[in-house]
């Protein structure tokens, strides 16, 4: 890449995506699906392929069920029982589906942030290659330099 995104005035190098990171409200819009603005675009990028994405989406998803489940808490007109249940049984489902459409919500996420179609699924697949071939040469330590190439 040429350090340019889809979106015009989006960097994508490192440099970027490690300078700047939202502020407590804007990561809180963020989590609830809401777009950042343009200078954080190399940090969604970060945020949705280094390691630990399927972690901080968790996290993510557990903030947007946190007021469904205090409101089904403190609200709802029936016995405390009853209504951990229904909580706890919504958070399941909440979070069945948001780990069923995982990768979807993540490359919506950096669509909107302004790069194209893919862009996170094919970062992270480089990375797992890299970490697949790295692991090859821990296993084959006599392999120098490819010599002896497995294809």
């Amino acid at each position: 890449m040429d350090g340019r995104a889809y979106r015009r005035g989006v960097r994508t190098t490192r440099h970027d995506a490690s300078a700047a990171s939202p502020s407590v409200l804007q990561w809180l819009r963020y989590a609830f699906g809401g777009r950042l603005p343009k200078a954080l675009s190399a940090w969604v990028l970060s945020d949705t392929t280094r390691p630990g994405w399927v972690r901080r989406h968790v996290a993510r998803s557990l903030v947007q069920l946190s007021p469904l489940v205090v409101i089904c808490l403190a609200v709802v007109p029936v016995a405390m029982a009853y209504r951990v249940t229904a909580a706890v049984g919504g958070l399941m489902v909440g979070l069945m589906y948001s780990l069923a459409f995982m990768v979807e919500t993540t490359e919506h996420r950096v669509a909107k942030a302004g790069y194209p179609a893919g862009t996170a699924a094919r970062l992270r697949e480089e990375r797992a290659e890299r970490r697949r071939g790295a692991r090859v040469e821990e296993r084959f330590p006599y392999r120098v330099g490819g010599s002896g190439s497995f294809d």
